[in-house]
């Protein structure tokens, strides 16, 4: 079975943002004609007030609106590797569709936004220089 692709899953994440914004509207217009306080927690019966509603929907669209934007906005910069990556066992470069080899760095560096550093690990440290090496129990 084949994960979902990138542009399916944003197209879903923003499609659950704008009908939860819609949800949120509903709610107030609901809230509103029916008088939810008064109906279920006996609070004190209000008065319509479609100002007051329509202020409080307009607030949330334009919120709804910078949101989704926002998020679109992040999909758009997102890029990530999916699939199988062919890697050398011995010193792991990376073969690419065009049967090319690269190092690992390169390879991810060409394809997203990645940056790399280089370190040592503690098991490669006491490996390669046992004599320098700040990981070593004493």
């Amino acid at each position: 079975m084949k994960a979902p692709g990138k542009y399916f899953v944003s197209k879903r994440v923003i499609a659950n943002e704008i009908i939860a914004f819609i949800l949120i509207i509903l709610f107030i217009w609901v809230d509103e004609v029916m008088d939810i306080p008064y109906l279920l927690f006996g609070a004190e019966a209000t008065l319509v007030n479609w100002r007051e509603s329509l202020f409080e929907s307009v607030s949330v669209l334009i919120l709804g609106v910078i949101i989704v934007s926002y998020t679109h906005m992040i999909f758009k910069r997102m890029k990530y590797l999916e699939g199988f990556l062919s890697i050398c066992a011995s010193c792991k470069k990376i073969r690419d569709e065009k049967g090319n080899w690269h190092p690992i760095e390169s390879y991810i560096h060409a394809r997203t936004e990645a940056k790399f550093s280089h370190g040592i690990c503690p098991e490669c440290a006491e490996e390669l220089y046992p004599e320098f090496n700040p990981y070593k129990k004493v």
